[in-house]
């Protein structure tokens, strides 16, 4: 990885923060993106740290990741569309173990700086077996999107999104869903959607953390636009003309952060997050036979 003229200080906070949070879990390419975007300040994984709920972030979103992950593996589908991707990249990882088409999007000024990213992580050893793009797109834009899906050669797709549907109010969900719903009922395929997220009904706040992501996440009414429920989140998608066709189980024996969880949590703080219930699945939908 070449790191010499890399500057990515213009990285947002509450960006930098969620790369740096990766940084401590397996998540591919994690922490040789939160190294290029302290350069020239070395990266050092704070393991130490003591703070509970910090680790249960951590391993949230690493398990929400892996869930994806999970949900990609049986299919044999080789084009594979990625919305509002960020600084994640899994299309990175999926072009060097796979023969696939991966399409990385997000808006622009984004995509732009993650382009820079992707360069300096392949470096000069790095070999694809795939293929893969990094391109802008509002997902909420059909005829842009329609003109990213058409860049795939025939066959059906598999359509991901971790952490989009969170900063959507109603309408704007039911946008995206009409526009993915009719390139599923065209090309055929699935949707993976990691964005099931219940709202919290209890007012303890002893769970949240305060620092510039959870800021980011209050001032874009991340809490309002979740699902009353989960029997409310498969209303929305059956309306919406989704069927669930799997939900991703998660296997705490392969998320790291679940050991730092454990080891610096007190038995209250245990007993709290049991209580919490149920707030977050993934699903893989398909359009449903009507």
């Amino acid at each position: 990885m070449d790191l010499n003229k890399r500057d990515f200080s213009s990285i947002s906070p509450s960006a930098k923060a969620l790369l740096l949070m990766k940084g401590l879990t397996n998540i591919a390419f994690a922490k040789q993106a939160a190294e290029l975007i302290m350069h020239p300040q070395p990266y050092t994984p704070d393991y130490e740290n003591k703070d509970f709920t910090f680790w249960a972030r951590v391993a949230h979103f690493e398990s929400r990741y892996q869930s994806v992950d999970q949900l990609l593996a049986d299919l044999p589908i080789k084009n594979v569309l990625e919305l509002s991707s960020g600084f994640s990249f899994r299309g990175l990882a999926a072009v060097k173990e796979k023969d696939v088409h991966y399409i990385d999007t997000d808006l622009s000024g984004i995509i732009e700086k993650k382009k820079e990213m992707v360069a300096a992580l392949q470096g000069q050893s790095f070999t694809a077996k795939g293929n893969l793009e990094i391109l802008p797109l509002n997902a909420l834009d059909e005829k842009n999107f329609m003109e990213v899906v058409n860049r795939f050669d025939e066959g059906e797709v598999v359509i991901v999104n971790e952490g989009l549907l969170v900063y959507l109010n109603t309408e704007e969900k039911l946008k995206l869903c009409s526009i993915i719903h009719k390139v599923l009922e065209q090309r055929g395929g699935y949707w993976i959607t990691a964005d099931i997220y219940i709202k919290q009904k209890s007012t303890d706040n002893s769970l949240r953390m305060k620092d510039e992501l959870q800021d980011f996440l209050d001032k874009h009414h991340v809490e309002e636009n979740k699902f009353d429920s989960i029997e409310d989140a498969e209303a929305f998608f059956k309306k919406a003309g989704f069927v669930i066709d799997k939900e991703a189980e998660p296997d705490y024996s392969k998320i790291g952060a679940v050991n730092n969880v454990l080891k610096n949590a007190t038995a209250d703080q245990l007993d709290k997050l049991r209580k919490t219930g149920k707030i977050h699945t993934t699903w893989r939908l398909k359009i449903s036979d009507k």
